[in-house]
């Protein structure tokens, strides 16, 4: 409970004239320094699609990004917002994300340029498979495959974050 109050998580009881569609959804807000620069929206029953919705006209952006000042010599990428905060929260890796493997934009690596490591978690699918390449295309990062059918969450509910953070290198 306390990890979903530090995301500032919610879900959406009463809705806005015109986001009824939202309605029943986790509120995943994207806070920045400046505060809440967009919201997405993920449904709370894995049979409804879709999974997740965003705010018409919204442009993808990088979640998490306050980790980037909080992380020292290190940081972690992964996709997916709630997989970006069990890696910050649960297994004490400063992490950034986004909301999908096809969402990474070339100039958020320059982000992550001054960082000694980047470890990019990839999901046990093709889609993650390629989104750790492609990253590793545009910058030194260190790969952490998690195995088939995984993601970042799956693998610590199953093996915990020791597994994890081993995984990395970091135990």
């Amino acid at each position: 409970m306390e990890v979903a109050r530090l995301a500032q998580l919610g879900v959406v009881v009463e809705p806005e004239v015109g986001h009824e569609a939202f309605q029943g959804r986790l509120s995943i807000p994207y806070i920045t320094k400046t505060g809440a620069v967009d919201l997405r929206f993920r449904s709370l029953n894995p049979a409804v699609e879709p999974k997740y919705m965003g705010m018409t006209g919204a442009d993808t952006r990088m979640y998490n990004v306050l980790d980037i000042d909080k992380a020292n010599d290190y940081i972690g990428v992964c996709e997916g917002e709630l997989d970006t905060i069990t890696l910050s929260a649960c297994v004490g890796i400063p992490c950034i994300g986004v909301p999908g493997a096809n969402s990474w934009k070339k100039h958020y690596t320059r982000l992550l340029a001054d960082f000694e490591r980047v470890f990019v978690f990839a999901d046990g699918d093709q889609p993650g498979t390629e989104f750790a390449r492609s990253l590793a295309r545009e910058l030194p990062v260190t790969i952490v495959q998690l195995p088939e059918g995984e993601d970042v969450n799956s693998a610590y509910v199953k093996f915990g974050a020791g597994y994890i953070r081993e995984k990395a290198g970091l135990e």
